[in-house]
């Protein structure tokens, strides 16, 4: 119609839609018009029409629970009062609206906003990051108000503070007195959300000075691009059950990761919600609001002692490991028939089809064996494009590794069966052949798919055992032991081209094998044969990514480690200020073992700068392309198809780690609960209020506070040139690297919130 605009017409198309259906019908069914739309809804009533909007549907039911889970219109939200004040008078604009897109599409295109990915610091849920390739650095972001709404990775469009506000803050560990945010103790390091990952300096500053400007850009949040809104794990604030029943309850809800804010919420079941593990969802978030509006989506299970002890550890472990997957957007659900279905016969054989195949070597004959993790087993064979289980795997991006459990990206009768490399079994393989001399030479390389027969498929441990025996001279052993021999020489080269291992310490459980309770914790021991089959597998994807990216420049997935700059080392070069930077250097490789208690500490302090990876799972096609076995796929050739898969595998890839780092630290969490314990610890980390420390014991670091919770420096003086805190008037100081002595225990500060707390002994 002449002046009606595309919603309107949409509306109307509504209308006449249940006008038909009305006719249609008769009296054989009641048509309702469910609309939030207050024009709409007005206007379907004058033609006639039942209409309502959800909230007065779902009241209609009369099932007072399921209006908690009708989502708070934004539009509503400004009229709701806050939890924390509910006096009119009391309401003030907190955060400053956010700018039309129309305004931040022009500010993005002269460049006075800059668009990127906010990532909260997980230390201090009131400091953010936002890496932006239009000025090629990370702008630093301070205090929630300069988030402006924002989400842990939302979108956003920033504006920089004036150059003359880009002042260096003290880093302080936030307490759980701050916004109430837990402080965990962490699996070691869990540093890369702690400091921005990309830093490029704008101008020099003076380290001495405390008030000096700083090299980082500092900015704030004028708008969001793109929200990533989630649904949160974690329970309701305790508070005391508000007179009478059935009425309207406000309460704040926690979530388990303390980047996300509270939610405030609406409800009607208060008695049932706060003792229990729920799920709530974010709706809106308004000007006036100290928090985003959510409403309760469904209860996971009850929390505290009286499950674990109504049901056992094992109940409680499951439960809330469960609740980690949720939490952080694991697939655990099982894989349908339909994917099923896309599996080869089982049990699967080699056929004469696989045999004959022209592009497959037959390997049979050469002495093939496996050290775990075992060679790369051909399992593009088995995942066809455009299949259901390809979509599948897709989707779910990589196998996620938790304490005694594995939730795999491919359906188990492939990861456990026909693509295990087991002994003594025909198998198909991809792999990459090299010609070497005993110097570790590469004379030549070659790329085939094959047909492996392995005589024996060993643990670190098992081939380890076999190199130390000198009495086993055996051609196995043999081939172990010169496979170890240029290893070590390959490692050797790396090193001295710049390369740095900088792998985290990995803690290691003992399960009850009936009650899946931790037993036991320590450090996964590194042993020769690990670093001989990882070097062997560098050298394997060195290898397949120059063949790719000589045929497939344009489409080439990288593994990307950017360097670390100069403003990124300076912690770890003021650390080194009272030792020999030389000593520091060589031993982030091979000066210090990484088994030593010092070797672990300097690559925790090193990790604080270093970023991670982005992996990804996809060159097989690739390299089959390149081989000129298949055709490129057309995912290759269709770029934003193929950045949208690469995003899903950062995101899921970032997940697992999360999950699984999540998965330690509650098993950590439980052996701890009956074992208070000290230990020696070492300081990897200097903050204003206290320090971070690393027990080398158990491979998990953790806060420690030197003032009160909510004392913000106290009577301790912060050194950032020397990395170390004194207090004035003593001879008290305390320095990066040193040793000190903690207690660790488990407390719960908080009902049904425990955690494990580190002190100063």
């Amino acid at each position: 119609m002449v002046g009606e605009s595309p919603n309107d017409r949409n509306d109307r198309a509504i209308r006449v839609a249940t006008h038909w259906y009305q006719s249609h019908l008769g009296d054989n069914a009641k048509v309702l018009l469910i609309t939030n739309g207050r024009d709409n809804k007005q206007k379907a009533m004058e033609e006639g029409i039942n209409a309502e909007t959800v909230e007065s549907y779902v009241r209609s039911l009369a099932q007072p629970g399921l209006l908690d889970l009708v989502v708070v219109s934004t539009s509503g939200d400004s009229t709701m009062e806050d939890v924390e004040d509910l006096r009119p008078s009391k309401r003030k604009v907190i955060y400053s609206e956010h700018k039309p897109m129309s305004e931040i599409t022009s500010g993005l295109r002269c460049g006075i906003y800059h668009q990127g990915k906010l990532r909260v610091n997980r230390y201090n849920p009131f400091e953010a990051y936002v890496g932006s390739e239009s000025i090629g650095d990370e702008i630093v972001i301070h205090r929630r108000s300069n988030m402006n709404r924002a989400f842990d990775g939302d979108i956003v469009a920033v504006e920089l503070l004036p150059q003359d506000q880009w002042h260096e803050s003290k880093s302080f560990i936030a307490d759980d007195d701050e916004d109430d945010a837990e402080e965990d103790v962490h699996l070691a390091p869990n540093s890369a959300d702690d400091a921005p990952r990309n830093t490029n300096p704008i101008q020099s500053t003076a380290a001495s000075s405390a008030a000096a400007v700083s090299s980082r850009p500092i900015g704030r949040v004028v708008g969001i691009i793109k929200r990533n809104w989630n649904s949160y794990c974690g329970s309701l604030e305790p508070m005391p059950m508000p007179a009478g029943s059935g009425g309207i309850a406000h309460a704040l809800f926690v979530s388990k990761d303390r980047r996300i804010p509270k939610i405030r919420i609406k409800t009607r079941q208060l008695g049932n919600l706060l003792d229990k593990r729920i799920i709530v969802a974010v709706d809106s978030w308004n000007v006036l609001s100290r928090y985003p509006s959510g409403h309760y989506v469904r209860t996971i299970g009850d929390i505290g002692d009286k499950d674990t002890e109504h049901r056992g550890k094992s109940y409680y472990l499951n439960f809330t490991d469960a609740l980690n997957n949720l939490q952080n957007d694991i697939n655990t659900i099982p894989f349908c028939t339909q994917i099923l279905a896309c599996l080869p016969p089982l049990p699967w054989t080699l056929s004469p089809v696989d045999l004959a195949n022209p592009n497959r070597q037959d390997l049979r004959h050469v002495r093939v064996f496996s050290v775990d993790p075992p060679d790369i087993a051909d399992v593009t064979n088995f995942v066809h494009p455009g299949s259901p289980l390809d979509e599948e795997a897709t989707q779910r991006g990589t196998s996620v590794y938790l304490v005694g459990q594995r939730i795999d990206m491919l359906p188990e009768p492939l990861t456990e069966d026909v693509c295990s490399l087991r002994a003594d079994v025909e198998r198909l393989a991809f792999s990459v052949i090299w010609e070497m001399t005993p110097h570790a030479d590469i004379i030549s390389t070659r790329y085939t798919k094959s047909v492996t027969k392995s005589c024996a498929a060993m643990s670190y441990v098992e081939a380890q055992a076999r190199m130390d025996d000198n009495r086993l001279v055996d051609p196995l052993t043999v081939d172990l032991r010169n496979l170890n021999s240029l290893a070590t020489i390959m490692r050797y080269r790396r090193c001295e081209r710049g390369a740095l291992t900088l792998a985290s310490a990995e803690v290691k459980f003992e399960i009850d094998s009936e009650t899946h309770d931790p037993l036991d914790i320590g450090i996964y021991q590194i042993r020769e044969a690990n670093q001989m089959i990882e070097e062997f597998m560098l050298a394997a994807n060195i290898s397949v990514a120059e063949k790719i990216l000589k045929h497939f420049p344009l489409c080439s997935l990288l593994r990307r480690h950017p360097n670390p700059t100069k403003e990124m080392l300076e912690p770890l070069l003021r650390t080194a200020s009272s030792v020999r930077w030389a000593i520091i250097f060589y031993s982030m490789d091979y000066g210090v073992p990484h088994y030593s208690a010092l070797g672990r500490v300097i690559v925790i302090v090193g990790l604080y700068w270093c970023q991670f990876a982005k992996m990804y799972v996809i060159v097989h096609r690739l390299l089959a392309a390149a081989l000129d076995i298949v055709k490129l796929p057309p995912l290759f050739q269709d770029g934003p198809q193929l950045t949208g898969v690469v995003d899903n595998l950062n995101y899921r890839h970032r997940n697992a780690q999360m999950a699984s780092r999540a998965s330690v630290e509650l098993h950590t969490l439980i052996y701890f609960r009956t074992r208070p314990t000290d230990n020696e610890a070492r300081i990897v980390k200097i903050k204003a209020n206290g320090f971070i420390v690393f027990v080398p014991k158990f491979g998990i670091e953790g806060p420690i506070y030197l003032t009160p919770k909510g004392d913000k420096g106290g009577d301790w003086v912060e050194d950032e040139v020397h990395r170390r805190v004194t207090k004035p008037g003593t001879s008290v100081s305390i320095a990066v690297l040193q040793t000190v002595m903690i207690h660790m225990e488990v407390v719960e500060p908080q009902p049904h919130r425990p955690k494990l707390q580190l002190t100063l002994i």
